[in-house]
């Protein structure tokens, strides 16, 4: 591990970012005003992480001291990371992994599907909602209060969210990014080298209204004030942008990321030290004799194939449940759970009907 390492990847809380140094000249934002407090982290993490894990235990989680590097630089740089692997490799869960170890609380979230745009990330302002609100209740109110109660309506996404001039920065997570529609790349670009976005439904009214600053709903379903319609941060966030390798991404974004690769979990020792240590993490060392051996057959049956750490899971948890003392049932659950992904149908139609 670099001794300049922030991320050690150990699970274990520590107060590393506050002897992060400051950012280089052009990745110094000054968005105000500051706003110290985060909610803490999410059941989400606990889930993705383990409870062992989660509960400040030293469960290290391997990582290549290649990609540590690399996950530090971007810490150090105010980069995002665009993290590719294949499924189960770790990628999301390099997220939560950051914001436990590091302090840093909820992890926002974005999910990306084909339909899924810049705004979708940024904030929704539901103006129907709003008119039929207002007619409901004061068929004048438009006319009397321009403003009225706008900020009601509005609500910052995942990105803005994560944007918002924060103290320490947030961790968000946009995930698969290779599944988006071809323009959304390109259209994250300004954002993510400026660090700041424009609402311009508050931008109108700071021109009109007695008050420059309306309170609007964040991802956590927080309040927090947007003076004169923008939105800028100040610790620049966290941010872990997950690829399949499915596609190409365009230069001008890779220039603006740190590209961490990911590799399959391999029939080597980090490859086993990862996965076990994975499996401590959910399942604790309870069993451990019986899991060592689902995880070593886990990396050696089909080499070359396609699976995910998921399956691994998913094995254990049910021959421990389902199967209990009976080891021709456990290995047969686990064959049954762990075939590869990338077996056509006859493969599964060869495993018999018992």
């Amino acid at each position: 591990m670099p001794e300049w390492a922030l991320f050690r990847g150990t699970g274990v809380p520590h107060d590393g970012m506050d002897r992060l140094p400051a950012p280089p000249p052009w990745r110094d934002f000054d968005g105000a005003p500051v706003i110290e407090n985060v909610p803490a982290l999410g059941s989400e993490s606990v889930r993705r992480l383990g409870t062992a894990y989660t509960r400040g235990e030293e469960r290290s989680m391997p990582w290549r001291p290649a990609d540590l590097e690399l996950i530090n630089a971007a810490l150090y740089l105010r980069r995002p990371m665009l993290v590719t692997g294949g499924p189960g490799t770790g990628k999301s869960t390099l997220a939560h992994a950051l914001a436990h170890e590091l302090g840093l609380g909820r992890v926002l979230h974005w999910p990306i599907v084909s339909r899924t745009c810049l705004q979708d990330g940024l904030y929704s302002y539901d103006a129907i909602a709003r008119l039929q609100d207002t007619q409901l209740a004061r068929p004048d109110a438009a006319r009397h209060d321009p403003a009225g109660d706008i900020g009601d309506y509005l609500r910052l996404g995942p990105l803005g969210t994560a944007l918002l001039p924060y103290a320490s920065p947030r961790v968000l997570l946009v995930d698969e990014l290779d599944k988006s529609d071809i323009d959304l790349p390109n259209d994250l670009l300004n954002v993510l080298e400026e660090g700041e976005f424009t609402i311009p439904e508050l931008e109108r009214l700071s021109r009109t209204a007695a008050g420059a600053g309306t309170e609007v709903f964040t991802d956590d379903s927080a309040r927090v004030v947007v003076e004169g319609g923008r939105v800028r941060c100040r610790a620049f966030p966290v941010v872990v942008m997950t690829s399949n390798g499915e596609r190409d991404f365009p230069a001008p974004l890779l220039r603006r990321c740190v590209r961490v690769d990911l590799p399959s979990p391999g029939n080597d020792r980090w490859g086993r030290d990862r996965l076990a240590a994975m499996v401590r993490a959910h399942f604790g060392e309870a069993d451990s004799h019986v899991n060592d051996t689902l995880v070593s057959h886990f990396l050696s049956s089909s080499p070359g194939s396609v699976r995910a750490a998921d399956q691994l899971l998913n094995a254990i948890y049910l021959t421990h449940h389902a199967a209990g003392g009976d080891a021709g049932g456990r290995e047969r659950i686990a064959q049954r759970l762990m075939r590869p992904l990338d077996h056509g149908r006859h493969t599964d139609d060869a495993a018999g009907p018992d």
